[in-house]
């Protein structure tokens, strides 16, 4: 495992334990997705605001806590900072919010939105022919949304190849709606289309720095709900939405590789 999202997963766990709050099993699944675009996008920590900075969208909103933290070991701000998270009037909610956290693009916690607000920001950046991209994570769960959908129709029809998808595939949605085949589905909406592993940071690089070639790049990532913890992976579910007793703390430490 990668030395930062060891680190990143270690913050997790013992915030999740602090606070109270955290979906950990979500935030394992896209912590090697997090690390590999702030590795690859344009960003300054020490100008959040450069107009020259790439996007990054968090759709999956649930899983802030990872992108925080991502966020602190990036240099935006101390980590000791995050362990307000879900305090009464701290400013990192379970769901991120634009106008509170510095690197923080946009507000999210209604799934589906994040696409269509990512393909919009990327048609601005091509009308006003500028290099800059745009990054947008999002989950299975939320592909159930037909506005997910709709925003990949756009993105494909405008040739928007400055717009990157992060498909977190980590079938959390095997108990009701599952998407199933999600590469030919992202092909037949006219993505140029990977399937990597999604805790593989070179995999992940190698598929966002592939030169574009008109068509909007989706990144379907095969993960897994916990992944780093063995009690997470193959207790998922119970693990969804609770946060760990200072017992369980030092057995999921103790998991981690």
């Amino acid at each position: 495992m990668d030395t930062l999202c060891k680190t990143v997963r270690q913050d997790i766990l013992h915030i999740s334990q602090h606070s109270g709050h955290g979906h950990i099993p979500t935030c394992f699944s896209v912590i090697e997705m997090l690390r590999s675009v702030y590795a690859t996008m344009r960003h300054d920590c020490a100008n959040p605001q450069c107009d020259e900075r790439d996007i990054f969208i968090l759709s999956k909103g649930h899983a802030a806590l990872a992108h925080y933290c991502m966020l602190a070991r990036s240099g935006y701000f101390p980590i000791e900072e995050v362990y307000g998270f879900g305090a009464f009037r701290s400013k990192f909610g379970c769901h991120a919010d634009r106008n509170s956290v510095t690197g923080v693009e946009w507000s999210t916690g209604s799934l589906g939105h994040g696409s269509g607000v990512a393909a919009g920001i990327a048609l601005t950046f091509k009308i006003k022919k500028s290099p800059r991209k745009v990054f947008v994570l999002i989950g299975d769960g939320e592909t159930n949304e037909g506005s997910v959908w709709e925003s990949l129709m756009v993105a494909a029809n405008l040739k928007l190849d400055n717009l990157y998808v992060l498909f977190d595939n980590n079938r959390s949605q095997s108990r009701c709606l599952p998407i199933t085949n999600a590469v030919e589905k992202f092909k037949a909406f006219d993505c140029e289309t990977f399937e990597v592993n999604g805790h593989d940071v070179d995999e992940i690089n190698a598929a966002l720095t592939t030169p574009p070639n008109g068509r909007p790049k989706v990144i379907v990532a095969n993960t897994e709900k916990g992944f780093g913890c063995k009690t997470l992976v193959e207790e998922v579910f119970s693990w969804h939405r609770r946060s760990p007793s200072k017992d369980e703390m030092e057995m999921l430490l103790g998991e981690l590789p």
